[in-house]
């Protein structure tokens, strides 16, 4: 038995019938891989890259996908923002950007209670479509073990279809003009981005002319991430690599701990230690330094630039005070994690009308504060974690397209967390770029 089968996991799902979950965790552990060991060491020397200050890393994607968002044009919106915000990143900030969704794998949650009470009725809490149904009722809200192989299959569909985008013509540099065609002209990110779209043409236009066009400018390199949280599906994941003998988990490339269960002692920090995925962890307010170190000694004892990344989500109104003292003593160390900020999760809030939301002003503060703090240590900082969407939803107020908390009644699609919509999204992109040149 795995070592971390045998500690305290939090945040599992409670399922009624223990012997129909061991008959789809023994069918999991026949299942292909979803990734390849080598994927996964090739995104741990890009992460490299950014941990040295030479690259940044964008990691975006779903609060939570569900199993009704795994067609083509749903997979294509969320792709086609992350190149788009990938573009302007790389030709504004004039950095190399590794490209990395919240992807094929991120359909559990951790949630904050066990339970959901409305009009007297309590049931389980939704936990992710790889857990139990969305909708309030006894029957959809059972854990049931055969989501886990819905949550597989569904991964499984998305990354062939993220493989076909990214290498077969869609993510080709020279369609930068067609990724924005829907969209330029209702909207001045839209406009902004399709001004940039231009200049990127002409510097391609030089460029042929000199004779030169790189294979890059044809394919991307887009990797797959999630969180953690279901060990009964990432230890069925979990394989040992031909080539090494090592331990990878291939239900993504990267896989990260979030703030709920990131125990020292716990089952999910002994996993991840196990692993030879680059690994995230989310570091909250709370986080103190020391914590910081001892994370490091766990999951990064070789202090190997790219193993591990720190994913910090503190609020706006903290960034500033709880971030400096982490960097410097973590800096101090010696050790190189990747640096980067979640300014979404720190930050939400309840709306009058009952809908969680979160103010894009905060977002970018906490993304202003990230950029200050490593500025003013002289360390890197090394990229952006954020909930989007390639849908033009109406989940957090404010941006260029003014979204007023009225308006949040008319496109709150997510099933939980409030997400970024591309308008948005563009605009964080471009105001994450002036701040890397201001750097």
């Amino acid at each position: 038995m795995p070592s971390w089968r045998t500690l305290p996991a939090a945040q599992q799902p409670e399922y009624p019938d223990q012997e129909a979950l061991a008959r789809v965790v023994t069918e999991l552990e026949s299942f292909p891989p979803l990734v390849f060991a080598g994927e996964c060491d090739q995104l741990r020397a890009r992460l490299g890259a950014v941990a040295r200050g030479e690259a940044f890393l964008l990691q975006g994607g779903d609060c939570a996908e569900s199993f009704d968002g795994v067609g083509a044009d749903d997979i294509r919106a969320k792709v086609k923002t992350l190149l788009q915000m990938g573009a302007v990143l790389t030709y504004a900030a004039s950095v190399p950007v590794v490209k990395v969704g919240r992807i094929a794998g991120q359909y559990s949650k951790p949630r904050s209670k066990p339970t959901e009470t409305r009009d007297g009725v309590t049931l389980p809490t939704y936990r992710g479509d790889s857990v139990n149904g969305f909708d309030f009722t006894e029957a959809a809200r059972v854990p049931d073990p055969e989501r886990l192989k819905r949550m597989y299959h569904a991964s499984a569909s998305t990354l062939n279809l993220v493989r076909a985008f990214t290498t077969g013509g869609y993510a080709d540099l020279r369609q930068v003009h067609a990724w924005n065609q829907d969209f330029v002209k209702s909207s001045p990110s839209g406009q902004r981005y399709e001004k940039l779209a231009r200049e990127i043409d002409n510097a391609m236009s030089f460029m042929r002319a000199c004779g030169a066009e790189p294979e890059e400018f044809r394919t991307v390199e887009f990797y797959a991430s999630h969180e953690a949280l279901l060990l009964d599906y990432e230890t069925a994941l979990t394989r040992t690599d031909s080539r090494t003998g090592h331990l990878y988990d291939v239900s993504g490339h990267m896989v990260w701990i979030g703030e709920r269960t990131r125990q020292m002692d716990g089952a999910h920090i002994e996993f991840a230690s196990k692993v030879r995925n680059p690994i995230g962890i989310k570091l909250g307010p709370t986080t103190t330094p020391e914590e910081a170190l001892e994370y490091i000694e766990r999951l990064d004892p070789e202090r190997e630039p790219g193993r591990l990344t720190f994913i910090v989500r503190m609020g706006a109104d903290k960034i500033r005070d709880r971030l400096p003292t982490l960097v410097e003593k973590v800096t101090a160390s010696g050790a190189q994690p990747v640096w980067v900020t979640d300014p979404m999760h720190g930050n939400t809030f309840e709306a009058a009308s009952g809908h969680k939301t979160r103010r894009f002003d905060d977002v970018l503060d906490e993304v202003k504060g990230f950029f200050e703090v490593h500025k003013e240590l002289g360390t890197h900082p090394g990229g952006i974690h954020v909930e989007l969407t390639g849908d033009d939803v109406t989940e957090c107020v404010g941006g260029g397209d003014e979204i007023f908390v009225d308006d949040l009644h008319q496109r709150y699609e997510t099933a939980c967390d409030p997400r970024l919509n591309r308008s948005q999204s563009l605009d964080l992109a471009f105001l994450v770029a002036e701040m890397y040149r201001g750097q």
